[in-house]
């Protein structure tokens, strides 16, 4: 008979212990990723946490492990998408205006790159307009966050001396928000035939001309 030491006894039950939190990570994300799609093509009212569950294959309950109500699990999609994006296209400061605009070219070229993502965060933002929807604060923390960001860009590259001193940073930085989620949604109607980046790009290079002070925009898009 092999007789396993106090230590060795508990390899096994750390190793298990790994092996659990492994499939819970993997279940979570994957709850999250069809999460994405239900949202995306019923909005937040008329999805249903069963559904979801049902395409996970898990029951409910299961489901609820992970995610408290279907409005936690809500929240966690949009928190998830957004530190996504953040840790890759905007986890280093710009160094140039030219590369701050750019990076939100690439943004918006992976966006093209993820329709259900995308579709998701035009139906919920639009829903989100609502006093009462569980998304409300989140879109209106996110809209000040993101105009935040990109004033703080703007101002930089006017104190860089890139851009004309008048430039009014927060105003220019809310257009540009306006513009790429306009530029979405009309992509999202009929991405076939609409090149997404591709505008964004034509709009930021017009608008940077405007600005910089010596009339330079952006790079020819790649």
């Amino acid at each position: 008979m092999i007789v396993m030491d106090r230590d060795q006894g508990r390899k096994p039950r750390k190793s298990a212990a790994r092996g659990s939190y492994a499939v819970g990570d993997e279940r979570r994300a994957r709850i999250l990723d069809v999460a994405v799609e239900h949202f995306a093509q019923w909005g937040f009212h008329a999805s249903s946490l069963a559904r979801i569950a049902k395409d996970v294959g898990i029951t409910q309950g299961g489901l609820l492990h992970h995610f408290r109500s279907k409005e936690d699990l809500l929240v966690s999609v949009l928190r998830h998408s957004d530190e996504q994006d953040v840790a890759r296209f905007f986890s280093l400061e710009p160094r140039t205006a030219v590369e701050a605009f750019e990076s939100i070219v690439d943004l918006a070229r992976f966006n093209s790159e993820r329709p259900g993502r995308t579709r998701m965060f035009n139906v919920l933002a639009a829903e989100a307009g609502e006093l009462g929807h569980p998304a409300h604060d989140y879109f209106v923390r996110r809209y000040r966050a993101v105009v935040g960001q990109i004033a703080g860009t703007l101002r930089a590259a006017v104190e860089r001396g890139e851009l004309g001193p008048d430039t009014d940073c927060e105003r220019v930085a809310s257009e540009i928000a306006a513009v790429m989620d306009g530029l979405q949604l009309q992509w999202s109607l009929a991405p076939a035939t609409y090149d997404m980046p591709g505008r964004l790009h034509g709009y930021l290079d017009r608008l940077l001309r405007s600005l910089t002070a010596d009339g330079s925009g952006l790079p020819a898009n790649g």
